[in-house]
């Protein structure tokens, strides 16, 4: 009689544990938070690092951080998630409104850099859309159409080629159909409309001095009218004729009632936290297709609220 073999049973093999989904470090010594990452995660490359930072994958004492100079403290605790989800994956600071193979919309919220002036020190909104691009091809680039201060809100276009960028900052001013604002300003703002014209130079402590009259600066056109306001606030449609830096800014100052939260230029008042700014419509000829394209995003609801009935 054959032996009987016992029952085929097939090899398995012991799954691989998985990573943890958290690292964490206690700070020895006071550190700078981006130069603490690049040691400890050496072998992941400098723009991993940068990516996972801007990720909001990194938390100090339980609070997400994306500041590369964050100062860390003896004693903190920083924590690095490994698992995000799609959601936690998004820009943080800005929302993509639109985006084809030539161009990037956003809209910026206030407190997002646009681009950083000299070395990057912190979250801005080039590097997060590079990061973006980058996803689906490590050779993919941003390119800067133009910018918004750091401290404005609202509609931004970038380019994804160098070609779409040069032919808009070529032709800006015909590619451009319209470009507004809206700007919540001190006080009871009483001619419903007008025109400011000055000439703009910048200082060497880069302040933006106005004159009526040309004094080697650049011409700067400003025109407003106003959507509503009280004996406190003002909330006025801005168009610009010209695109100079500070230009509402200074222009507003010239017209007796700065920017709310502007102290650079005047204001006395920061009733709402932030600068009363924002970039509320661009309509452009698209640099490829010559469609015409626009983008209008909502009045800040801060803006707004000042003028609702007091309690």
């Amino acid at each position: 009689m054959r032996k009987q073999r016992p029952p085929f049973t097939p090899k398995t093999k012991t799954p691989a544990p998985k990573p943890d989904k958290a690292t964490r470090y206690t700070i020895e010594q006071p550190d700078e938070l981006m130069k603490f990452l690049l040691e400890k995660l050496a072998h992941k490359g400098r723009n991993t690092v940068k990516g996972i930072l801007s990720r909001g994958q990194v938390s100090v004492n339980g609070k997400k951080t994306t500041r590369h100079d964050h100062a860390l403290a003896a004693g903190d605790v920083l924590t690095i998630q490994w698992n995000i989800t799609a959601e936690e994956d998004k820009p943080l600071g800005l929302h993509i409104l639109h985006e084809d193979e030539d161009m990037i919309v956003i809209n910026k919220e206030a407190g997002m850099l646009s681009i950083a002036g000299g070395e990057e020190k912190e979250l801005t909104a080039y590097w997060q859309l590079t990061e973006h691009v980058r996803r689906s091809d490590p050779k993919n680039r941003i390119f800067v159409v133009h910018r918004l201060d750091r401290d404005t809100s609202g509609v931004m276009l970038f380019a994804k080629t160098e070609k779409a960028q040069q032919t808009l900052q070529n032709a800006w001013q015909e590619a451009v159909h319209e470009r507004s604002y809206v700007a919540l300003v001190e006080r009871k703002v009483k001619q419903p409309e007008g025109t400011i014209t000055s000439w703009l130079k910048e200082s060497k402590t880069l302040l933006m001095y106005s004159s009526p009259v040309n004094n080697g600066g650049l011409k700067a056109v400003t025109h407003y009218k106003v959507l509503q306001n009280s004996s406190d606030y003002s909330l006025l449609e801005v168009q610009l004729e010209t695109g100079r830096k500070n230009q509402i800014r200074v222009h507003m100052q010239d017209l007796g009632h700065p920017v709310v939260g502007d102290k650079k230029y005047g204001s006395t008042r920061n009733t709402i936290g932030r600068l009363g700014l924002h970039a509320r419509v661009i309509s452009f000829e698209h640099p490829t297709t010559g469609k015409l394209m626009r983008f209008e995003t909502a009045i800040p609801g801060k803006f707004l609220r000042v003028f609702a009935p007091k309690a």
